[in-house]
């Protein structure tokens, strides 16, 4: 897989850029603060839907505007499909699919599949757990992108009980001696099975996730840190004692039954939470509430980690992330955002092995020596210029370092 061509409007730094890329390498290369980030940050956005560095849309708009546009020209196995994305201000976003407007934006999810290595990834590492299910739930939606709805359902019961619990709460101290607290109740026991058949369908796709992840990410830090400890996966879950321990072992084979399964079992942890969800008014359990433990030997890395090993850690997330979805049959673009300047010469070179070996990577750096001579493939110089708008980033020419690609011409 890679990108042909992209394009953004009013995308953060960038009034206007199109850009054509090749199979290979790309490096954009301009200093901080110039724009570089967000040109794989739209690509990303077109991936995931979502931005690697902020939660909500309103950044990524070029200020002064109410609206941002980003598209992009993919090629799979010989298949061309465009891709484009309007973010609006305040609206819903619209999406399209070669010209045609999709339904909802999460139709264009799996077209483009990317992996995203970027200096934010130490809070994976050393972050707070809603950094970690953030990274199962997007390799989870671009592995099958149905799952998007699955968590957009999710979200959208969490959001409708834990108002009920807010705003219902006194109705529900008083329980069923009153007819408010009688109605609570019932509305809550509705709330309950949505959240569980929900919850537990994504809960059983992030444990099949972790069973083929691990290996990758094992093998992946070894690659990176041989003298280190062994690293590995552990399923943290807020079903707590309910749940079976080994579910929580990525080892074990995920069976046919285990939504059902662990649907009963979330019914039976909510009721057993409702009293003290009701005091506190927040929804306590559900994979809202769950988290990636990144093991290293017998401990958590978070806390016991060098600085070393964070880094270590968090790339080993991102390489395994890109083996896994090597084995869906296809090469995921691979993106690295100023990483190599970050990193040991070990790592670097790790790095480097898998980037050089992937269709497409497309990387930013703040001077041209920070990437390896193994991925000196084109270059786009990346600078800024003052316009009435405002300031805006702008790319140069496209560049070689070294000869012609194979099959270029002079003439």
């Amino acid at each position: 897989m890679y990108v042909r061509t992209f394009s953004l409007r009013d995308f953060r730094s960038w009034e206007a850029v199109s850009v054509d890329l090749q199979p290979g390498a790309t490096v954009f290369v301009g200093r901080n603060g110039y724009g570089k980030t967000n040109l794989l940050e739209a690509l990303g956005y077109l991936s995931t839907l979502s931005s690697h560095r902020v939660a909500s849309d309103a950044p990524l708009l070029r200020a002064g505007t109410t609206r941002a546009f980003a598209a992009a020209q993919v090629v799979n196995a010989g298949r061309e499909l465009g891709i484009d994305i309007e973010i609006l201000e305040g609206k819903a976003n619209r999406a399209r699919i070669n010209q045609s407007p999709a339904r909802r934006p999460r139709e264009i999810l799996g077209i483009l599949r990317t992996v995203l290595f970027a200096p934010e990834d130490l809070s994976l590492v050393r972050g707070d757990p809603g950094d970690r299910r953030r990274y199962l739930d997007e390799l989870l939606t671009t592995r099958f992108p149905r799952m998007s709805g699955v968590r957009a359902d999710y979200d959208k019961v969490l959001r409708q009980r834990s108002a009920l619990l807010k705003t219902a709460g006194g109705a529900l101290r008083r329980g069923t001696r009153s007819s408010d607290g009688t109605s609570a109740l019932a509305t809550l026991d509705v709330w309950d099975g949505h959240l569980a058949a929900h919850g537990s369908e994504l809960l059983a796709a992030r444990l099949e996730l972790l069973h083929a992840l691990t290996p990758h990410v094992t093998e992946a830090y070894r690659s990176i840190a041989p003298e280190s400890r062994p690293a590995s996966l552990r399923y943290r879950s807020s079903l707590g004692d309910a749940l079976p321990e080994e579910f929580s072992d990525p080892g074990r084979v995920p069976a046919p039954d285990d939504r059902e399964f662990l649907e009963t079992v979330f019914l039976h942890r909510l009721a057993e939470s409702r009293t003290k969800e009701i005091e506190r008014g927040v929804c306590l359990v559900g994979p809202h509430r769950d988290d990636l433990e990144l093991i290293l030997g017998d401990h958590a890395a978070k806390g016991y980690a060098s600085h070393g090993e964070s880094w270590s850690f968090a790339l080993a997330l991102r390489l395994g992330a890109f083996a896994l979805l090597r084995t869906d049959g296809t090469d995921p673009v691979l993106m690295l955002d100023d990483v190599f300047a970050e990193l040991d010469r070990r790592r670097r070179t790790a790095l480097a092995e898998v980037a050089a070996s992937a269709e497409q990577v497309l990387i930013t750096a703040a001077v041209p020596e920070d990437v390896p001579d193994e991925l000196s493939g084109a270059r786009f110089p990346v600078d800024v210029e003052d316009t009435e708008n405002g300031r805006t980033s702008v790319l140069g020419s496209v560049q070689w370092p070294h000869a012609q690609p194979v099959g270029s011409s002079d003439e």
